[in-house]
């Protein structure tokens, strides 16, 4: 994009919510812009696309999906993005504006630094990689472009998950960014397009060399000489080109730019803590010393001054070593020597383990005979033959093809089409159905290195799990029993139960057999035994309403032998058993019917002298009752009785006699 047209989009509204305010900076891929975010009133930088780029629809399909992953990392030393989209053939993100200036301004106007100042670079840089690491991110680009240096000293890291977006077509027609971008590559992104995070840990090993030197660690006058030099070259150390550098410096280098990956800090994390561990070890004296390149025609160490952290302009996340501040040497206040030492150094949050990483030390790295003689071979055949080795060739990269919702066979073939293999894992599925792809790893479009393993998930089809019986079992066996099939005991209700003993499962809900969701709930209703049944009152109640009584109380009746009863009328009940407490359903309660009292004929008492009588009557268990009309002188024979001779009545009953 020409200056002319950069300029031209100066007062555009972009997304019609960024008004473009001014041209910041050029660079490989981009222009940078400040721009108003008018939605929320604050200024953004506005990184807008290359129009070859915007025009690849490839590009801004892998730019989307990794701009979303990088705007989901939050840290203080990583340039936020807040937005990303397409406006009119515009692609564009919208980022943090961070006033300051680049590390390689800082490099180019001030290097070499002090160890204390380059570590106090060193360590935010390292920061922000752990962070991405942690959320699965790896930056893939770490080169001093991508390092701002703020105003007041904070550092920030920009362009995480940006270098995955660039194609291989756009990476080596620009020559600027390809050869910015290999200086900083780790030997096996060389070899095979892989990284992982010690690839990011060999970048920023040799962002603490060229700041401790002055000068880039790898060099080369064309790519594939620079590649071949990372694989086969020997890093310098950095007191070979700057003598005062101390060896405790020159071990974190070497660590860090191991040639094989098992060699370096095994992560940013304990590259953290080998720098801290190596700045508490080091004299003041050691920290602060500034040494001259040998022969390199730098500042005299007793006259370099260092440019203030506070200047006037202001730098976006920006990619390519063209992507720099406007604002030169000379127009930026200088502060006294030592400025940079004042940087803030992070204390590791709560929590964080680290790997011991001291002391380090630096092993010869492993030559490959055969990568040998192919690098001497590409060297001859001179830069086209490079971007062959980068594209089509061995150290190409192919895109993750989008096989998500085909069966897994298909992607089997559209993997192997694209140079890529497989590392299939199942995972069930309400959605799709069994053999069908649910999604891949790196996402569909990501930009990987040939033969590259791609991790892809399918379905398993819906997971289901049968109900096990449960009906019959101990209700403390229920949980375990539902364990083992991913299933969780549910609801459990107590009801009585006449046939299952107490603490037994009576039914269940679902059903024994039901093919159910993983941790659905079975509910069950457990036996609290047999029901305790109050025995009901029915003394003195008519047999049947007796007998109606313990019936509907689920009791059963039994009659025992009438009995003659003096109180009891006959026809009601005398007595039961039991006559109070529970019972359970079906027992028997026993009742005693009354057929009232018993009965005894009268006898003719009448001429009987009345002792005579009254002895006849009171034998039989009657009462006597003595009437005297003309009182007790005369005969005192029995001339009436009140209840006729040969009469029943209940025995015990009174009889009048009249006596004359």
């Amino acid at each position: 994009m020409t200056s002319s047209v950069a300029d031209a989009l100066v007062g555009r509204v972009i997304d019609g919510r960024y008004r473009i305010l001014s041209h910041l900076a050029d660079g490989g891929m981009a222009s940078v812009y400040v721009a108003l975010d008018a939605r929320l009133d604050r200024e953004v930088a506005l990184k807008i696309m290359r129009p070859g780029l915007a025009a690849d629809e490839v590009f801004v399909e892998r730019f989307r999906a990794e701009a979303r992953s990088a705007a989901r990392l939050s840290h203080p030393n990583v340039v936020a993005v807040f937005d990303q989209g397409q406006d009119d053939g515009e692609v564009f993100l919208a980022m943090e504006l961070v006033e300051g200036k680049t590390l390689r301004d800082v490099i180019h106007e001030e290097a070499p630094l002090t160890g204390r100042e380059a570590l106090a670079i060193l360590e935010p840089i390292l920061l922000a990689l752990r962070a991405a690491h942690a959320a699965g991110m790896i930056h893939r680009d770490v080169k001093p472009e991508n390092v701002i240096v703020r105003r007041d000293g904070e550092v920030k890291v920009a362009d995480f998950g940006l270098a995955r977006a660039i194609n291989n077509q756009t990476a080596t027609s620009q020559t600027g960014v390809l050869l910015g971008t290999v200086s900083y590559l780790s030997p096996e992104q060389v070899e095979s397009g892989i990284a992982d995070p010690r690839s990011d840990v060999y970048a920023a090993g040799l962002l603490l060399f060229e700041m401790l030197t002055g000068r880039k660690a790898v060099t080369g006058t064309t790519p594939i000489q620079i590649a071949y030099n990372h694989v086969h070259g020997s890093i310098p150390s950095p007191s070979s080109v700057v003598p005062t550098v101390p060896a405790d410096l020159d071990a974190l280098v070497a660590r860090a730019t191991a040639v094989e990956p098992d060699d370096r800090f095994e992560s940013s994390a304990s590259f953290v803590a080998a720098v801290r561990s190596v700045r508490r070890g080091l004299s003041a004296g050691e920290l602060d010393r500034r040494g001259a390149a040998t022969g390199s025609g730098a500042a005299d160490p007793a006259t370099s001054v260092l440019p203030a952290l506070s200047t006037t302009s202001r730098l976006p996340a920006t990619s390519g070593a063209a992507e720099r501040s406007r604002t030169r040497p000379n127009d930026v206040r200088r502060a006294a020597a030592g400025g940079l030492a004042g940087l803030p150094v992070h204390d590791d949050p709560p929590g964080l383990e680290h790997t011991a990483a001291m002391p380090v030390d630096r092993r010869p790295p492993r030559r490959r005979r055969w990568l040998l003689w192919t690098a001497v071979i590409l060297l001859v055949a001179g830069v086209g033959s490079g971007a062959w080795w980068f594209t089509a060739g061995p150290g190409g990269s192919t895109l993750v093809p989008g096989v998500v919702g085909q069966q897994v066979s298909s992607a089997e073939t559209a993997m192997e089409q694209a140079s890529l293999r497989m590392d299939t894992t199942e995972q069930f599925s309400e959605t799709r159905a069994k053999g069908v792809v649910l999604r891949v790893d790196p996402a569909p479009g990501s930009e990987l290195g040939k033969q590259s393993v791609v991790r892809v998930v399918v379905s398993k089809g819906k997971e289901r799990y049968a109900v096990p019986q449960l009906v019959g079992t101990r209700v403390a066996d229920a949980g375990p029993a539902l364990t083992p099939v991913n299933l969780r005991l549910g609801d459990t209700r107590e009801a009585w139960s006449e046939t299952v003993p107490e603490g037994v499962v009576i039914s269940q809900d679902p059903a024994a057999g039901a093919s159910v969701r993983r941790n659905a709930e079975v509910a069950v209703v457990v036996s609290r035994g047999r029901e305790p049944i109050k025995v009901p009152t029915v003394t003195g109640a008519g047999f049947d309403a007796a007998s109606a009584a313990i019936t509907r109380a689920g009791l059963a009746v039994a009659r025992a032998e009438d009995v003659n009863s003096d109180t009891v009328p006959a026809g009601q009940v005398v007595s039961q058993n039991p006559a109070r407490g529970t019972l359970h359903r079906g027992d028997t309660v026993t009742v005693v019917v009354s057929k009232g009292p018993v009965m005894v004929p009268v006898p003719d008492v009448v001429d009987q002298q009345d002792t005579v009588a009254e002895k006849t009557l009171t034998d039989l268990g009657f009462k006597v009752q003595k009437q005297y009309p003309f009182g007790d002188l005369f005969e005192k024979k029995v001339r009436a009785q009140d209840v006729p001779a040969g009469t029943p009545v209940p025995k015990g009953s009174t009889i009048t006699l009249t006596i004359v």
